[in-house]
């Protein structure tokens, strides 16, 4: 049993996760119970020294100390602020009146104000639970297809986890060990496309199932004209503006992402100021979710750091690293089985849980396979965004649920009774946008500069970098002795010292 042990302990460690898991332990706590039992084990079998444990104490502080990290309390932080200030409600309403006389508008006007808030609060709770609250009985009333309605509005949301200032590309750029602000460049290009992917899947139901996306009917349009325009001008130019000053000195490299986040958040308190609508009660909500979720976010971290300490203890990287590399198609046999693997995973886990548990495993195996650690982060990061959608466990299908009604209710503005949505028809929605996305993970693997365009190469080819020290003449070990005395080694003139040591004193 032992000898059994001692050969496959890193196997049975992983599958040992995968049960927790499967069974509902939370994951932070079930990443560390199994990093500290499998390390017991491993003392007793002699595979590890009691010593490895004594580096726990300073990797957990190392968490604590990572800068880094601080971006995801502020820019969480900004998008509660925005979304609870009424921001979200403007830009619906607005893009909602500008897109209303076409057909498919209403669905139009969800995917824009989803990419919109997307870069500016980088959080689906927010996106989605304001888009289902604002924007799903307007689409009811005026007959949209429940599906669609449903679908658009979730899949919209999860915008947010691959347009920068996303949270996932924080942890994934942390996990990675590259820069943040790389990520964000790299993922921008793959995030628009995604939303143009949206916008033309609801284009394409307009002309085959005209009746599931109706126009809005003139008397809905209530803006027109030059009202219409000066309301599109007031409300688009300040998130905008703070798009611009996060994002845009980011990418300039005036600021990095803690400082993007901590300018982000400022900006969102000043635009809830001019708006009239910062309240106490609005901050304290708004720090007790910041807090809520970064809490989140670092236990799991620390969890996964005891995981980790323990599967590196007891060669599970070396592992991974042999199965991975072992695949057939190399680079290419790698991808497909890694998606694969996580597109299955994200049916039970959220993104951060991917993140942490995953990436550290598949991060050094496909840096010696020769990819580009950026481009591979990127991938991951919109493949993750299916953990969002995927029936019966997206999270943007629970939040969209608890804001969608169950029961039959009368239209304020008609007067009619409205049927409820069923969870089916936010499934069935679903479905549509998982395959979008799934689509989207193809074209980045296909094309791949979608990616390493935006990135700053340089001209430096280090493979050809050569190093070339200054010889150095051979001293005797001692001076020669010449009729018992020691010669002293002849002083270099006084003008060579001034020449050597900068010119001496005048």
């Amino acid at each position: 049993m032992s000898a059994f042990l001692i050969a496959y302990i890193a196997p049975i460690m992983f599958c040992g996760l995968v049960v927790f898991l499967l069974f509902g332990f939370p994951v932070a706590f079930a990443l560390a119970a199994l990093g500290l039992l499998f390390g017991l084990i491993g003392i007793q079998l002699g595979l590890l020294n009691e010593a490895l444990f004594q580096a726990l104490p300073e990797r957990i502080f190392g968490i604590m100390s990572n800068e880094t990290l601080l971006a995801v309390p502020f820019f969480t932080f900004m998008g509660l602020i925005l979304e609870r200030s009424g921001m979200a409600e403007d830009l619906l309403d607005t893009i909602g009146q500008l897109f209303g006389p076409i057909r498919g508008g209403l669905a139009y006007a969800v995917v824009f104000v989803g990419a919109l808030l997307a870069a500016t609060t980088g959080v689906v709770a927010a996106s989605v639970i304001s888009m289902g609250l604002i924007s799903l009985p307007i689409m009811l009333r005026y007959g949209y297809d429940r599906r669609l309605a449903s679908g658009v509005i979730a899949a919209s949301g999860t915008l947010a986890q691959i347009i920068p200032p996303s949270l996932v590309l924080i942890v994934l750029a942390d996990q990675l060990g590259r820069s943040v602000g790389d990520m964000y460049a790299g993922a921008l290009i793959p995030g628009l496309v995604l939303t143009a992917l949206y916008t033309l899947y609801v284009l394409g139901v307009t002309f085959v199932k005209p009746d599931a996306a109706p126009a809005l009917p003139r008397e809905a349009r209530l803006l027109r004209g030059w009202k219409l325009a000066a309301r599109v001008v007031f409300v688009l130019i300040p998130p905008l503006a703070l798009i611009f000053l996060v994002l845009g000195t980011i990418f300039i490299g005036v600021a990095t992402p803690t400082e993007g986040g901590a300018m982000g958040a400022t900006g969102a308190l000043v635009l809830a100021l001019i708006n009239r609508r910062l309240s106490w009660s609005l901050l304290r909500q708004a720090m007790n979710s910041t807090a809520k979720l970064t809490s989140f976010v670092v236990f799991i971290l620390v969890g996964a750091t005891v995981f980790s300490l323990t599967f590196r203890g007891v060669n599970g990287d070396v592992w991974v690293e042999h199965l991975l590399t072992s695949l057939p198609g190399g680079q290419l046999g790698f991808l497909i089985v890694v998606n694969l693997l996580t597109f299955f995973l994200a049916f039970f886990l959220d993104f951060f849980e991917l993140a942490f548990i995953i990436v550290p495993l598949l991060a050094p195996v496909a840096d010696k396979l020769g990819i580009d650690l950026i481009w591979f982060g990127v991938l991951l990061g919109v493949n993750m965004q299916t953990s969002f959608m995927h029936p019966p466990f997206g999270f943007a299908l629970f939040y969209l649920r608890s804001v969608a009604p169950t029961k039959e209710y009368v239209d304020k503005l008609t007067g009619k009774l409205t049927p409820p949505v069923t969870t089916g028809q936010i499934y069935w929605g679903a479905v549509p946008f998982v395959v979008i996305q799934v689509v989207m993970v193809a074209i980045v693997i296909a094309f791949p500069t979608l990616v390493t365009s935006s990135l700053e190469k340089s001209t430096v080819d280090p493979s050809k970098v050569q190093i070339e020290l200054p010889a150095q003449e051979e001293q005797p070990s001692s001076p020669p002795d010449f009729g018992g005395q020691q010669q002293k080694p002849e002083e270099p003139p006084a003008d060579d010292l001034q020449k050597q040591f900068g010119g001496g004193s005048k």
